[in-house]
């Protein structure tokens, strides 16, 4: 992967790049048994635990390693991550996005407790927020939580949650009263069943959650009661944009593989390279993967000083950057041909793995249509 040119990152930064990448060279002779995991792969657990790299995903009083997390360094290591495997780009990410919450609205005593392991990755984390009945509407949830003197219950079902059956506890959004209340269950409390989610076309560990009459102390709120609907969006402000660093890595990795293709594969007595048609398509994927690092990287630089104020740069980059990797990636793939369409090469896999990218964390039409009523505000 060459590294960005449109964007000048800090030597701080570059220096985390590499050691990212370091990182997922050693996970490339297994990737592709990992993306097809559905379940967590020991391989990649290993080398990302002993790379350290999850302390960028908690604050530094907690074991982490800087004293605010910052996007541009979660984004510049997903990117990475991302270049070699989904299953590596989201174990690393959904430490962050499943204790993020916790790290936010957690009682000293909590965080004390589950941050330290999150960093160390002897804790998995995982955030229950989609139900059955509800996707992008999440305050249509269902879930509830209610007081029950020193303890709190929660009743309901929770769907699609990424490491679901994996993580250790769940950081839980559920209705309580007129508002709306986070908790964190730890995976093993009673009442709290797990069974096994649906089979995506991108192999990914999810569970179905139900919580019947869980009861948990007072003491794992998170955040302040009815009023915690804001740790949702805080989440969603700081790791969005990440989104995008795993998409730029996803579409610069199909670039090169089809760029490969193109340099040794010859038809009509040159290489493919040589024919006008393919040599632009790989141009125009060129271009879009700068232009996509380039607002992904500046968007989550901006997230840092103020996620929330900049939560709509924070879409701007993943729309850009989600979409043009589904682009360069069908593109790659007409441009190897019949290679591109042989079921367990790689680029067969990146072409499946870009499509979720499009719908977590904020489908792209959700997100524009939220952008859309930003510009009818004047928001721009």
């Amino acid at each position: 992967m060459d590294d960005p040119q449109l964007f000048d990152l800090s030597p701080r930064h570059r220096q985390v790049q590499q050691a990212a990448r370091e990182v997922a060279a050693k996970v490339d002779p297994f990737a592709a048994e990992a993306d097809e995991a559905v379940e967590v792969h020991q391989g990649c657990l290993e080398v990302l635990r002993e790379s350290g790299l999850a302390r960028y995903v908690v604050p530094a009083a907690y074991g982490g390693h800087d004293g605010v997390l910052d996007p541009l360094t979660i984004a510049v290591v997903r990117e990475q991550l991302m270049y070699s495997s989904a299953h590596l780009d989201s174990m690393f990410g959904m430490q962050g996005v499943g204790s993020y919450s916790l790290s936010v609205g957690g009682s000293d005593e909590l965080r004390q407790e589950w941050l330290p392991r999150v960093a160390a990755l002897d804790a998995i984390a995982g955030l229950a927020l989609t139900e059955p009945d509800v996707g992008s509407d999440l305050r249509g949830v269902a879930t509830t939580i209610e007081a029950d003197g020193e303890r709190v219950r929660i009743n309901g079902r929770k769907s699609f949650i990424t490491n679901g059956g994996a993580a250790d506890f769940y950081c839980v959004l559920g209705r309580e009263g007129e508002g709306w209340s986070m908790v964190l269950v730890p995976a093993d409390t009673p009442g709290l069943t797990v069974e096994r989610g649906a089979d995506l076309i991108a192999p990914h560990i999810l569970g179905e959650l139900t919580f019947d009459d869980v009861v948990v102390p007072a003491g794992n709120r998170l955040g302040v009661p009815g009023k915690a609907f804001s740790l949702m969006l805080q989440t969603l402000a700081v790791f969005r944009v990440t989104v995008a660093g795993s998409a730029v890595g996803l579409a610069q990795a199909a670039l090169d593989e089809a760029l490969r293709h193109a340099r040794t594969r010859e038809q009509f007595g040159r290489p493919l390279l040589a024919l006008g048609a393919v040599s632009q398509g790989l141009a125009l994927s060129w271009t879009e993967v700068e232009s996509a690092r380039a607002i992904t990287y500046r968007a989550a630089a901006l997230a840092k000083s103020d996620p929330l104020a900049n939560l709509d740069y924070s879409s701007i980059a993943k729309v850009s950057a989600t979409e043009a990797a589904g682009r360069v990636v069908d593109r790659s793939v007409q441009a190897m041909g019949r290679f591109g369409l042989v079921r367990g090469a790689k680029i067969e896999r990146l072409y499946r793995n870009a499509r979720p990218l499009r719908v977590y964390e904020g489908a792209t039409e959700v997100l524009l249509d939220s952008l859309a009523r930003r510009l009818g505000k004047g928001g721009r």
